[in-house]
């Protein structure tokens, strides 16, 4: 017998995640919230293993980092960050809200139609990071009109 895959998208935001659920080949997806703190996070991660299925997620890259990917993989729940400029738009479809941007991922996702990007460690993150600050400051003591 094949284990029913169950694909999750998740739109991720610092104050909340929007979660949408498809199981297997199903049409009608489960939508809910959590919090995009720690204590969100691990409500997210209890409602996702008592589906008791295969789990499959996906998030856009964005300025909230890797941390779910990481926390996610940890916990066994599959998990890939997509790239957003890669992801697939249909022409003409302009509105986007949390709740369609989740459920769309999780159709993609099921479509393998997502491109994921490779999730740095949290060193490779760090240095990253740090560099940012170091060129925001060599750029902030620069006078204003050179260059």
């Amino acid at each position: 017998m094949r284990e029913i895959t169950t694909w999750v998208g998740l739109d991720v935001h610092q104050e909340e995640i929007v979660v949408a659920v498809l199981k297997g080949s199903s049409r009608e997806a489960t939508e809910f919230r959590v919090g995009g703190d720690g204590r969100g996070i691990g409500r997210l991660v209890r409602g996702l293993k008592k589906l008791g299925s295969r789990l499959e997620c996906a998030y856009e890259a964005g300025p909230c980092g890797y941390t779910l990917e990481r926390r996610l993989e940890s916990e066994g729940i599959g998990c890939v960050v997509v790239a957003p400029s890669l992801t697939p738009v249909k022409p003409g479809q302009r509105i986007k809200t949390d709740r369609r941007d989740a459920r769309k991922l999780a159709e993609h996702l099921r479509a393998g139609l997502l491109t994921a990007v490779c999730a740095p460690s949290e060193e490779q993150e760090a240095v990253r990071d740090l560099s940012r600050c170091r060129e925001d400051a060599r750029e902030d003591l620069m006078p204003r009109g050179i260059g």
